[in-house]
């Protein structure tokens, strides 16, 4: 691995994933000081991963034709200014505008997933990701603990120390980011450019091919499964266990320590040693079966000891599905190919919170976790049938 690069891009994600998360679980507080209601909360919190579903495939496939580094600045860039719009507020109407400025400019982490492939060969861009996955863990546990802190003196506080951190990574990517995509890729890229790059019927013929089909596939329903968990934990420990804020952010830095770990560390070497396809099929095996004890679960310790495997089986998938798309696409078609996979990835976290807190609202705190688990009970048998295509080098 070409370990300049990949330092530097680990800083880049890491600052700009800690600027996300500061300000990330305020939204509904400062939602509320306008007067929202709780539809109107959920829309707004909804409203980033909508336009992700626009602004992902675009910037991926023009990352593909013009380069990461100048993507990446326009990407950064616009988190900069709908950071300072939320800083400034003042009505409703901005926040939902900052948030979709964001959304639609919001392609970081895609383009960071690109920038790791052109950095890395086949043998070790599992491990490439995984550090990706770290950085992206390591900003999210420190995040709302900082964003928290920072509140007591107004919400305008931790979305201006946001804007400073994006523009804290503009100033990275500016001098001391370098191009990872050479001219000659940047030129095969421009030459492929009439292919279809953010349409359905890209989408659809996407999942068709053999190869990044299924991954795709498991890129959608692994995705609704653990969203489904993520986006309604909260109102669950709430409702299960009458647990507060501070024992929920406690428990959640937990999970994020253990992907960390996982992501850092482990996923390198089990690849190496399982391979991917295998490991992709065992991850969603082990998160069936975790999300159907989730749904049993009767004691705080009990969900502790739930929330292990989850946190393993969502840190290898996570990490080593992006591996294997850039690996089953041409070289010109990884930037494009992660950003359907991150448009698909959006879309869970667009229909989770709203199917999730129905399910807990009408049928009880069990219900997520059942549902999540009967998502993905086909899928193990799915891949398997397909493992030897994704086994192909």
């Amino acid at each position: 691995m070409k370990k300049r690069l990949l330092a530097s891009i680990f800083l880049v994600v890491f600052v700009d994933l800690l600027g996300f998360s500061l300000i990330l679980p305020l939204l509904p507080y400062y939602a509320d000081s306008f007067g929202a209601s709780s539809l109107v909360v959920g829309l707004l919190v909804s409203s980033y991963a909508a336009a992700q579903l626009v602004g992902a495939p675009l910037l991926g496939r023009l990352s593909d034709r013009y380069g990461r580094r100048p993507i990446l600045l326009v990407s950064v860039l616009g988190t900069f200014i709908g950071f300072v719009m939320l800083a400034v507020g003042g009505s409703l109407w901005v926040l939902f505008a900052s948030r979709i400025l964001d959304g639609l400019t919001g392609g970081n982490l895609t383009v960071a997933q690109a920038y790791i492939a052109d950095s890395t060969d086949s043998r070790n861009r599992a491990q490439g990701f995984g550090l990706l996955g770290a950085a992206f863990g390591l900003g999210f546990i420190l995040g709302p603990v900082t964003g928290g802190f920072l509140s007591q003196w107004g919400y305008a506080v931790p979305a201006l120390a946001a804007a400073g951190l994006s523009l804290l990574n503009l100033a990275l990517i500016t001098f001391w980011l370098p191009e990872s995509l050479s001219a000659e890729r940047r030129e095969a890229s421009a030459r492929a450019a009439a292919r279809p790059g953010i349409t359905l019927q890209a989408l659809r013929s996407a999942l068709r091919r053999p190869r990044v089909g299924p991954l795709l596939h498991t890129r959608f329903f692994f995705g609704l499964a653990f969203a489904m968990l993520q986006t309604i934990f909260g109102l669950y420990a709430l409702r299960r266990f009458a647990l507060g804020a501070e024992s929920t952010g406690l428990i959640l830095t937990y999970v994020g320590v253990l992907s960390v770990i996982v992501q850092g560390f482990l996923v390198g070497r089990l690849s190496r040693r399982f391979g991917e396809a295998r490991l992709i099929v065992a991850s969603v095996v082990l998160m069936a079966l975790s999300l159907g004890a989730w749904a049993l679960v009767a004691s705080v310790p009990a969900l502790l000891a739930v929330l292990a495997p989850i946190a393993l089986s969502g840190g290898i998938l996570n990490t080593v599905i992006n591996s294997a798309i850039t690996q089953a696409v041409s070289p010109d078609e990884v930037g494009g190919t992660l950003g359907l996979s991150g448009a698909l990835e959006s879309l869970t976290r667009v229909i989770a919170p709203t199917l999730g807190g129905f399910l807990l609202g009408s049928l009880g705190t069990w219900a997520p976790g059942l549902f999540g688990a009967l998502v993905l009970v086909w899928l193990p048998t799915f891949l398997w049938r397909k493992l030897p295509r994704l086994a192909e080098p």
